[in-house]
C-alpha cells in the first residue's frame, strides 16, 4: 500500500464530529486531512472500507497484559510487542503496557524493556504504567501484599530518570505510601501520577491532586467509597477537575447505573476514561494464569484469584465501548472519545493520538455499524483485517 491514501465509503468521526460523504486522507503515517468525497487529490491511491464507521484508533492507559503472556512474568520487548499485537483486533492502537506490583528487579527489568521497546518503534507502544508497589495493604486487591512498600528516594529518582526515556510514565500510588512532595517532584518531571489502590479520604486525595496527581486508576474500584459523611478518593475522583479517572465498563467491576451517575456528575475538565486492565488471556481461550506465583482463573467474563478477589479484567476495548454505549445508554460519540480523546488527554497525548485531524498519527479503525472491529491501522501501517 502507497503511504498516501484516502480510506472511503465510511462515516468518519474525527474525535469531535462526524463527516459524511467524506474521505480520510493519511500520508506518510500521519492523516493530512478530511476531504469531501469528490475531492480527494489526484495521484491518491484510494482505499475502500465498504460502509461503516471510521473513527480515532482507542487509547489503552492500563494493560497488563494480552496474547498469553502478562509483563510482570516476562519483562522484556517480546512481551511488549505480543500484548500490543493481541489487543489491535479490539482496536487499541495504544496502550501502556501496565506492571503490578513487583520487586525491584523485575520492575527494573520492565523499564529497560519499555526504553527498549522506544527505540524499536514498537506498534501501539505508548510507554509504561507501574501500578504499584507504592499503594494501600489495605485496599491492595489482587497485589501481593508482601511486595507493597513505602516510596524511598532511590525509588523517586529511578521513576524521573526513567521518564527521560519513555514517551509517557505513569504510575500508581497511594498517599499512605508515598508523600505530597514526592509526587510534586514526579510530576515536575513529567511522570503522570494516578491515585490508586488507597484508603485515603477525600482531603487527602484533593491535596495530593494539588500536589500534581491528574490521574485516579480504575474508578470505584480498590478505593475509599462515597460515603453520607466522608465522600473518598472515589468522590474526589469525580468532583475534582483536575483529575483524569480510568473505568472498567465491564458491568462486573461497576454496576452501570453507578458508571451513569459518576458520568452524569463528574467535574471537568478532566474526564472518565475507558481502560481495560486487562491480563493475559485476551486475544486466548486460556482459563488461567499466574500473577506473582498466585492463580488467576478465568469463568463467566471475569478473573479471580482463589478467594474470589477480582484480579483485573477479561475486557477488550471495543468490548468497553459497546458496553457503555448499550448498556450504560452513553451517545456512541461519547463512547468513543472515552476510548480515545480522554485517555490520551489523560497522559498528555491528545495532539498525536484520540483524534483524526491533521498531523495526527494515522491511528485508525474501521468498524461495522453494529461496532465489530473490522480493520485496525497504527501508523498508517494495516495490522489487522477481520476474515
Amino acid at each position: 500500500m502507497s503511504d498516501h491514501f484516502a480510506l472511503t465509503g465510511a462515516r468518519i468521526f474525527d474525535g469531535d464530529a462526524w463527516h459524511d460523504d467524506a474521505a480520510l486522507v493519511v500520508k506518510g503515517g500521519e492523516i493530512e486531512a478530511i476531504v469531501p468525497s469528490g475531492k480527494i487529490p489526484a495521484g491518491v491511491s484510494r482505499v475502500e472500507t465498504g460502509g461503516g464507521l471510521l473513527v480515532p484508533g482507542f487509547v489503552d492507559i492500563q494493560v497488563n497484559g494480552g496474547g498469553g503472556v502478562m509483563l510482570n512474568d516476562h519483562p522484556d520487548v517480546a512481551s511488549i510487542e505480543t500484548i500490543c499485537r493481541a489487543h489491535a483486533p479490539f482496536g487499541t492502537t495504544a496502550l501502556l503496557p501496565t506492571l503490578i506490583t513487583d520487586t525491584p528487579e523485575i520492575t527494573a527489568a520492565a523499564i529497560a524493556a519499555g526504553e527498549e521497546a522506544t527505540k524499536r518503534k514498537v506498534p501501539g507502544f505508548l510507554g509504561l504504567h507501574l501500578e504499584g508497589p507504592h499503594l494501600s495493604i489495605a485496599r491492595k486487591g489482587a497485589h501481593d501484599p508482601k511486595l507493597i512498600r513505602p516510596m524511598t528516594a532511590a525509588d523517586e529518582a529511578a521513576l524521573i530518570a526513567a521518564r527521560r526515556h519513555l514517551p509517557v510514565l505513569l504510575t500508581t500510588i497511594a498517599p499512605e505510601s508515598v508523600k505530597p512532595e514526592q509526587v510534586a517532584a514526579l510530576a515536575r518531571a513529567g511522570v503522570i501520577v494516578s491515585l490508586g489502590h488507597s484508603d485515603t479520604g477525600y482531603a487527602t486525595a484533593v491535596a495530593f491532586a494539588e500536589a500534581g496527581a491528574s490521574v485516579v486508576t480504575h474508578l470505584f474500584n480498590a478505593m475509599s467509597q462515597i460515603g453520607n459523611r466522608e465522600a473518598g478518593l472515589a468522590g474526589a475522583a469525580i468532583d475534582t477537575g483536575t483529575l483524569f479517572a480510568g473505568l472498567i465498563a465491564d458491568g462486573i467491576h461497576v454496576d452501570p447505573a453507578t458508571m451513569a451517575i459518576a458520568l452524569r456528575a463528574k467535574k471537568g475538565p478532566g474526564r472518565i476514561a475507558l481502560v481495560t486492565d486487562a491480563m493475559a488471556t485476551i486475544g486466548t481461550d486460556m482459563t488461567s494464569f499466574t500473577l506473582n506465583g498466585r492463580t488467576i482463573h478465568r469463568k463467566d467474563g471475569s478473573l479471580r484469584l482463589a478467594d474470589g478477589t477480582l484480579a483485573g479484567a477479561d475486557l477488550d476495548m471495543i468490548s468497553a465501548v459497546r458496553f457503555i454505549h448499550r448498556v450504560v445508554g452513553l451517545d456512541l460519540d461519547e463512547a468513543l472519545r472515552m476510548a480515545s480523546l480522554y485517555p490520551a488527554q489523560a497522559v498528555g497525548q491528545s495532539s498525536r493520538h484520540g483524534r483524526l485531524g491533521a498531523g495526527a498519527a494515522a491511528d485508525i479503525v474501521s468498524l461495522s455499524d453494529d461496532l465489530d472491529v473490522r480493520r485496525v491501522w497504527i501508523g498508517g501501517a494495516p495490522v489487522f483485517e477481520a476474515a
